[in-house]
């Protein structure tokens, strides 16, 4: 009697063990599942992304030549989600989406500088100040940068409103955490960029867009006196102007400049084909014809980043001045988010789009590994027979005939 009893408690045993190795394989699988879905996937896809090669002027070392490009990352409409119609788990899945890949991308790809190209709140316009501290406080986090890299954002409708809704207060606080009101000059190792509030290029004469205007009219006067300069130009209207790199600009905005739709954009991140004739509404879409006309008049740019459709383009203006929509960085506005890479220099520039992982991929390999883990699971409490278990009972019953 004590013998059986003896046995029965080493099977207890033997079971809670198996038990319990079969419970842990199952919470490793569960984790390395994690693991890769929200950490080395973003390691996997960027690593693939490369720097593109630009055309550099002779110089006396490649070092040199390697230190005169400039690296500059573009981005855009993150659409921090506010407290209006953030749900809880959006934020956290499709921050943490953006988090991970911003911070991936900086480890792997070491930018000089990020711009993001407006629309990094979706509340903004309508948030109270302390929903506005607090949609601030998640950007830093989301965003944050190493001293070597710098961060530059460009104002969006959804950042200030439309401009039926843009207020003085609503610019005034997204200057004191962004440093950009108007318009702004950057200039990197030779290169000029222009920031451009194209909320405000409404053309109204309202007090905003009058300030607006004429801060880019000031800009574009320096640009244009330091080019003449540079050609030895005599002007007596630029005595005494500030001396730039006399490098055409880089144009950097939210709105594109105006088209009629996205009818001529093509690639797997342009707009879906049901949506490409849809003419484009100015000021509301695109800027107007008079705005757009006005910014290729007064600054000659060589480059065009801007945001807002969401969706890629590619456009040439007046068939020379190519334009680049940057699609959304977020997976709540796209399945396939990507950014852009740029090498500059201040008379060429070469650009690469780099990918993120496909939400739909990562959800894909979520389910398969569920259905996995169901399967084994199943098959660990004798409910369900694997094909090799099948096999095996075959081969056992035939020898034993």
């Amino acid at each position: 009697m004590s013998v059986m009893r003896s046995d029965l408690g080493t099977m207890k045993i033997l079971h809670l063990k198996k038990r319990s190795c079969f419970l842990l394989k199952l919470l490793c699988l569960v984790v390395l599942m994690l693991i890769f879905c929200e950490f080395l996937v973003y390691y996997v896809v960027i690593f693939q992304c490369h720097w593109p090669e630009v055309k550099i002027e002779a110089l006396r070392s490649s070092r040199q030549s390697s230190a005169s490009v400039l690296k500059a990352m573009f981005l855009s409409d993150t659409h921090l989600l506010g407290e209006i119609k953030g749900h809880w788990l959006d934020k956290l899945r499709r921050e943490w989406q953006m988090e991970r890949a911003f911070q991936t991308a900086l480890s792997l790809l070491e930018p000089d500088i990020v711009f993001i190209l407006g629309d990094v709140f979706d509340e903004g316009k309508w948030s109270s100040s302390q929903a506005w501290a607090d949609d601030v406080r998640r950007f830093q986090k989301m965003f944050r940068h190493p001293v070597r890299t710098e961060l530059m954002v460009v104002v969006g409708n959804h950042d200030i409103g439309f401009h039926y809704e843009m207020t003085t207060y609503k610019l005034k606080r997204f200057a004191q955490v962004f440093n950009f009101t108007s318009g702004k000059l950057i200039t990197r190792k030779g290169v000029n960029f222009v920031m451009v509030n194209s909320v405000a290029l409404e053309g109204d004469g309202c007090t905003i867009c009058s300030r607006a205007e004429a801060k880019l009219m000031k800009l574009s006067h320096k640009l244009n006196c330091s080019q003449q300069q540079e050609q030895n130009h005599s002007n007596k209207r630029c005595s005494g102007v500030e001396q730039l790199p006399a490098s055409e600009p880089i144009l950097l905005q939210h709105y594109p400049l105006y088209r009629r739709s996205d009818a001529e954009c093509t690639g797997e991140d342009s707009a879906l084909p049901e949506e490409k004739n849809t003419p484009f509404k100015e000021k509301y879409d695109v800027l107007s014809r008079e705005a757009s006309q006005k910014l290729l008049w007064w600054f000659h740019p060589r480059l065009i980043l801007s945001g807002h459709t969401h969706s890629a383009c590619e456009v040439l203006h007046n068939g020379k001045i190519p334009e680049i929509s940057v699609p959304s960085f977020s997976w709540r506005n796209r399945n396939n988010p990507s950014f852009i890479m740029g090498s500059i220099t201040p008379t060429d520039f070469s650009l690469y789009k780099c990918f993120l992982p496909l939400e739909s991929r990562v959800t894909t390999i979520y389910c398969i590994a569920g259905a996995l883990l169901g399967l084994l699971i199943l098959a660990h409490l004798q409910l369900f027979n694997p094909p090799f278990y099948f096999a095996q009972h075959l081969i056992r019953k035939h020898k034993a005939v």
